[in-house]
C-alpha cells in the first residue's frame, strides 16, 4: 500500500504567483529521474536475485518513487502549462539508460550496493526537505514534505538491509566510506545532467554535460540551509559506521558546509544564475 495518493495533495491551492521560476527546471529534471526508478528496481532484482525479501522491498520502493515522479511532473505542468511531462520522460528514457543486464553490483558487493542506495536516499531526503522549507508555493511544499518523509523511510529500508549483509561480507569502515563518498561524487554524472537536458532544452540544442549539470545543481543546491547539511553529515556517518555525534562530527560538518556552498557558487557562475 502507498502511504499517500497524488490526488490527496491540495492541488486546488496551487498559487502561480508563489512559483520560483528558477526552481521549475530542477523540478522537471527531478520528476523524470524519480519516474525512472523502475529500471533501478530491475537492476536491484538482478543483483539480489536470490533474496526474495529484498526484491519485494525494492519493487515496493520503485512504486513509491514512480509516484514521486508523477506528482512532481503534475506540479511542473501546472507551473509551466507548455511542458509535457510524459513526452519529456520518454525523451529522457530514449537518451539515458542504466545497464540492466548485470548479475553483480557495480559496487563490488551487495553491502556496497546498499551503501550506495543509502547515499542516494540521503541526497533525495535532504533535497526535498530543503525544497519544502524554501518554497512558498503551497502544493509544492506539501508534496516535498511527503516525498522527503518517504525518502527518509527508504534510507532506513536500505540501511537495515545493509546491516544484514554486513554480517556476511564484513566490509570495514574505510571501504564503506570510499563507496559512500564515491556515490556522492556521482551526483554530478550524466543521470542528472541528462535529465535536465531532456526536460528543459530543445532537441536541436547539443547536449553539454558541464552546462546541464551546472544548471541543475546550482538550482538544487541553493535551497539548502546548514540544518539540512548537518542531517546529511549525520546520515553519511551512520551509513559508514561512525558515531554521528562523535568529536569529529563538527569538524567534518564545517568542512562539508564550506565545500558545498563553494560548489554551489561555482555551478551558479557556470550556469549564469545569481
Amino acid at each position: 500500500m502507498k502511504h499517500w495518493q497524488i490526488d490527496q495533495l491540495p492541488w486546488d491551492q496551487f498559487d502561480p504567483s508563489k512559483v520560483d521560476p528558477q526552481l521549475v527546471p530542477a523540478i522537471k529534471a527531478a520528476s523524470v529521474v524519480e519516474r525512472n526508478s523502475v529500471d533501478y528496481a530491475l537492476y536491484l532484482n538482478n543483483v539480489f536475485r536470490d533474496d526474495p525479501d529484498f526484491r519485494e522491498a525494492a519493487d515496493h520502493w520503485a512504486i513509491e518513487e514512480v509516484q514521486h515522479g508523477d506528482a512532481l511532473g503534475r506540479w511542473a505542468m501546472l507551473a509551466d502549462p507548455t511542458w509535457d511531462y510524459h513526452a519529456a520522460f520518454q525523451r529522457y528514457r530514449d537518451f539515458y539508460q542504466i545497464p540492466l543486464e548485470v548479475e553483480q553490483s557495480v559496487r563490488g558487493s551487495r553491502t556496497g550496493e546498499l551503501i550506495a542506495r543509502c547515499m542516494v536516499e540521503t541526497g533525495t531526503s535532504s533535497f526535498y526537505s530543503a525544497l519544502a522549507d524554501a518554497t512558498e508555493e503551497p502544493v509544492l511544499k506539501a508534496l516535498c514534505k511527503q516525498i522527503a518523509a518517504d525518502e527518509f523511510r527508504h534510507f532506513k529500508l536500505f540501511y537495515d538491509h545493509m546491516n544484514r549483509y554486513l554480517k556476511r561480507e564484513n566490509i570495514g569502515t574505510l571501504q564503506r566510506a570510499r563507496i559512500a563518498l564515491g556515490r556522492v561524487t556521482e551526483s554530478e554524472d550524466d543521470e542528472l545532467a541528462s535529465a535536465y537536458y531532456t526536460t528543459n532544452d530543445p532537441a536541436d540544442i547539443p547536449y553539454d554535460h558541464t552546462r546541464c549539470i551546472a544548471a541543475y545543481m546550482s538550482r538544487a543546491m541553493k535551497n539548502y540551509q546548514p540544518q539540512h547539511l548537518r542531517r546529511v553529515t549525520n546520515m553519511v556517518f551512520k551509513t559508514i559506521g561512525v558515531n554521528p555525534h562523535g568529536k569529529w562530527q563538527s569538524a567534518v560538518f564545517w568542512i562539508a558546509e564550506k565545500l558545498f556552498f563553494s560548489r554551489q557558487r561555482k555551478f551558479a557562475r557556470i550556469a549564469g544564475i545569481s
